[in-house]
């Protein structure tokens, strides 16, 4: 949906932050955007109501563009200021939000090109109106003693050779052999306590996705995720969601987070 090519630099552009039906007067004061430029607006399209901003054009070239794609911090800020402006929105009226940096030349542009795509922005809005996204990860569990103690006995130390005694190469083999198999074990326990929860906050969720797990996190934190989704929620099953959470974490005994709700990112291309 994003418009750029050659641009002159005087020319002013309208950048789109999201689309939604203002039923009631918007309250986009005090937003200040991706640019002071000029004030975020509401801007009538047919039934529904865009949010936009007037910007310089010279701003969102693709030279541009991919110099700040380099920059974390000023990355960052627009992110920021985008989702502010879709949060604050998504706080009074069912909300779809556009992509960071959706651009185009000029208010006529933009309503034909969003006129275009009304069909599909009702079809969000009834899907995600009185729903939140929530995010749910799972976590396996530390390992045990044994292991931890197994694992730091295969280390290589700094000691003198000296001669083995009688059986002990079968026995570090049967030793390397059930720590595996106790990790297997670990990790297949994981997974199906993954799955558990998966399922069962899908029964309260209207929508679900399956994200990619992530990685170690910030430094000294060694879990491993072993389940990454979102939900979408009904606004009034979010009490249940919470009770649900606290349950499943008595039940398996796993680490789980919830967070949310959030604007519903995840849900509103699904349509």
């Amino acid at each position: 949906m994003t418009e750029r090519g050659p641009q002159a630099p005087d020319t002013n552009a309208i950048y789109v932050y999201a689309v939604c039906r203002a039923e009631a007067p918007l309250n986009l004061a005090g937003l200040i955007g991706v640019t002071r430029d000029e004030p975020v607006r509401a801007l009538p399209i047919g039934s529904l109501t865009a949010i936009v901003q007037g910007v310089r054009s010279a701003e969102f070239t693709d030279e541009a563009w991919k110099e700040r794609l380099t920059d974390e911090a000023e990355l960052e800020r627009y992110a920021r200021a985008h989702h502010t402006v879709v949060s604050q929105v998504a706080a009074g009226t069912p909300t779809v939000p556009l992509p960071l940096a959706t651009l185009y030349q000029g208010e006529d542009r933009a309503r034909a090109a969003l006129d275009n795509e009304s069909p599909r922005f009702h079809r969000a809005l009834s899907r995600i109106a009185h729903h939140a996204e929530w995010g749910v990860k799972v976590y396996a569990p530390k390992p045990s003693r044994d292991e931890e103690g197994s694992a730091s006995a295969e280390r290589p130390k700094d000691t003198v050779p000296t001669r083995p005694a009688p059986g002990a190469g079968r026995a570090y083999l049967d030793r390397k052999r059930n720590l595996q198999a106790r990790r297997e074990q670990r990790q297949g326990e994981s997974l199906r306590v993954a799955e558990a929860v998966d399922a069962d906050v899908s029964r309260i969720a209207k929508a679900s996705r399956r994200l990619r797990p992530h990685g170690h996190g910030a430094a000294g934190d060694h879990r491993v995720q072993v389940l990454n989704a979102t939900y979408l929620v009904a606004d009034d099953r979010a009490g249940e969601l919470d009770v649900l959470a606290s349950s499943l974490r008595e039940r398996t005994g796993a680490e789980i987070e919830l967070s949310g709700p959030w604007v519903p990112y995840s849900f509103v291309g699904e349509v």
